[in-house]
């Protein structure tokens, strides 16, 4: 029976083999595709499906977009250069996102002349080809780039460019600030000179970076170590300090295009900043015909009740009055007039 079985056990084992090798060369190829997919779905997909983030609305009645420069040596935006070396799982903002780029976890815009962005597959960057560009030492091993952390020159990226998105939502009638896009700029001293050159890098569009910069906490307080937040909420809550150098035009000039001084671009700033504040507190300000109306009838309505309290108000009485009062009383009491009926007595003549 022993023999039997192993018998048995062989053929079932040689069945399932013969199987094994009819499948159809199709069905091998769809598996093998299904395979190559699963493995090669971008993080931002599923951090997508984990982290969902709202993404600005493109049917709005009214929107503006401006450029800022984020000084990391201000203290509202230290948050994002320090520690400027990784301490555990605390990195900076460009640590981050540049470890998340070599390993093609997020994709990184070339970032053009002219200063705008552009988020189409062909304006990718390449990561090798970049990192020949800026000089930064690398290895291959197994296929995959690898960056040492001390040759990552997150110490050198001293600000940022950001993309701001200003909009009246009519749907929810809600006004809305959102960054859009992200630009570190390396500062490098120059080859012949001691003057800093700005080197901006490349964009990151904020919709495909915010689910993991969702996953990054940074300190928030010089006050209070213990209190942190996420990346993403950082920029959400405009926690950031910057001043505006471009607005969305029709010239697509920036300010120090068309200002002819530093005055005239701190003026402008101040200008631009005044526009939105003014048209964020008007949004909700009644219009000028019916703010008139309702102060006239406030007004009318007030002056009824007035001469109504005036009406209904006794009359105060002098002292003068009062003492020609008394001297009318006294003066009909000696004249006789008085308010008793009067009886005469007739005398008769005997």
């Amino acid at each position: 029976m022993k023999y039997i079985s192993k018998i048995l056990l062989i053929v079932c084992i040689s069945l399932l083999g013969q199987h094994a090798a009819a499948q159809p060369p199709k069905r091998k190829k769809e598996a093998a595709a299904k395979e190559a997919t699963a493995v090669n779905i971008p993080m931002t997909d599923r951090a997508k499906a984990q982290f969902p983030t709202n993404v600005t609305p493109t049917d709005v009645v009214w929107k503006r977009e401006m450029y800022r420069t984020l000084d990391l040596q201000k203290e509202k935006n230290a948050s994002l250069y320090y520690p400027v070396e990784p301490q555990g799982e605390n990195m900076n903002l460009f640590t981050y996102l540049f470890k998340l780029f070599i390993n093609k976890q997020i994709p990184a815009y070339r970032y053009n002349f002219d200063g705008d962005e552009s988020f189409a597959a062909e304006n990718r960057e390449d990561v090798k080809e970049l990192l020949d560009n800026y000089s930064i030492y690398y290895e291959e091993k197994d296929g995959a780039i690898v960056v040492e952390q001390s040759d990552i020159p997150s110490a050198r990226v001293l600000s940022y460019y950001i993309k701001e998105s200003y909009y009246y939502d009519q749907r929810t009638a809600t006004y809305s600030r959102r960054v859009t896009a992200i630009c570190p700029v390396m500062h490098k001293a120059g080859d012949f000179s001691s003057e800093v050159v700005k080197y901006p890098l490349f964009w990151f569009k904020f919709d495909e970076i915010e689910p993991l910069l969702s996953q990054q906490k940074v300190m928030s307080s010089s006050y209070n170590n213990v209190s942190t937040m996420t990346l993403a909420d950082y920029f959400t809550k405009n926690c950031y300090e910057g001043e505006i150098y471009k607005t969305v035009n029709l010239r697509n000039q920036s300010l120090s295009q068309y200002c002819k001084n530093d005055s005239a671009v701190k003026k402008e700033q101040k200008n631009i900043e005044k526009q939105l504040s003014d048209f964020r507190k008007n949004l909700w300000v009644q219009p000028a015909a019916a703010a008139d109306s309702t102060t006239t009838v406030a007004t009318d309505s007030a002056s009824t009740v007035k001469a109504e309290a005036k009406e209904e108000k006794p009359k105060r009485t002098t002292k003068k009055e009062t003492e020609s009062k008394a001297s009318k009383k006294s003066s009909n009491k000696s004249s006789g007039k008085s308010g008793a009926p009067r009886v005469s007595v007739r005398r008769v003549r005997r």
